[in-house]
């Protein structure tokens, strides 16, 4: 698959990469989505230019949390149901190494939701963490402009 990355943290122009990857798989409760659409947030930005002063967590990063597209396989537990449902997901890339800037991305069942027909691959890559609740349930609604308390 083809993928952006970065092995070093810094400007984009200075680090990242842009070239052929394996194509993930997979593993027990997670799906693969075939990305139509990457989001990129500020989390984003300052990981990949290190302003909190962690330095890399991992070697690679496929940077971006937030993305859209279509699931094409689903890992063991997950239901066949997903299997060519258009999603929404957040936090791929948030405590793990690979984000949505790639054709395909995976993660567990419980970071996706149902991207509903009138909302554009586009549109849902952008609703990523910040329209994600607290507890995310795998068999998620739409968001509800209710306040959380």
């Amino acid at each position: 698959m083809r993928a952006a990355w970065y092995e070093k943290q810094g400007a984009v122009r200075d680090v990242l990469q842009i070239g052929e990857m394996p194509d993930p798989i997979p593993a027990a409760g997670e799906v693969r989505i075939r990305i139509a659409a990457s989001g990129i947030n500020p989390g984003d930005i300052k990981k990949r230019q290190d302003a909190f002063g962690v330095g890399m967590a991992y070697p690679r990063v496929v940077p971006h949390s937030d993305g859209a597209g279509r699931v094409d396989q689903v890992g063991a537990g997950v239901s066949s149901e997903w299997l060519g449902r258009s999603v929404w997901c957040f936090g791929a890339q948030s405590y793990r190494p690979f984000g949505t800037a790639a054709e395909f991305t995976v993660v567990p069942l419980e970071k996706i939701a149902p991207l509903p027909d009138k909302v554009t691959m586009d549109q849902g890559a952008c609703l990523g963490i910040p329209a994600s609740p607290p507890t995310a349930p795998s068999r998620w609604r739409v968001p509800s402009r209710e306040r959380v308390s």
